[in-house]
């Protein structure tokens, strides 16, 4: 049996929304977010959107990493383009002066 807030006696209807979150917190285990986050909430161990689509744990740190390795990889990608665009020095040897002096002609 749950503990009722005293404002909310036994056999009448719930009063006021505190009464009400309260007792959807320690009877159903669901926890409202507030913010940014308002309208999920958690229901056990599981976050749940408002549309009432549900995210366990592992699945939400499935997604982060993808999240994080995909960002690395388009870091990388950058990279790799930015080093094909470096001017590319270009050096020509005559190897006649080459062979003849063993060093290239100045």
């Amino acid at each position: 049996m749950m503990e009722r807030p005293p404002c909310w006696p036994e056999g009448r209807p719930c009063p006021n929304a505190c009464a009400e979150q309260r007792y959807q917190r320690v009877v159903y285990n669901h926890t409202p977010l507030y913010g940014p986050w308002a309208g999920y909430r958690f229901a056990g161990a599981d976050l749940v959107a408002p549309d009432g689509q549900r995210i366990d744990e592992r699945r939400m740190q499935g997604l982060l990493w993808r999240d994080a390795m995909e960002l690395r990889r388009a870091g990388l990608a950058s990279r790799r383009q930015a080093e094909r665009r470096r001017p590319v020095k270009v050096v020509i040897v005559d190897f006649q002066d080459y062979r003849e002096n063993g060093v290239a002609a100045a």
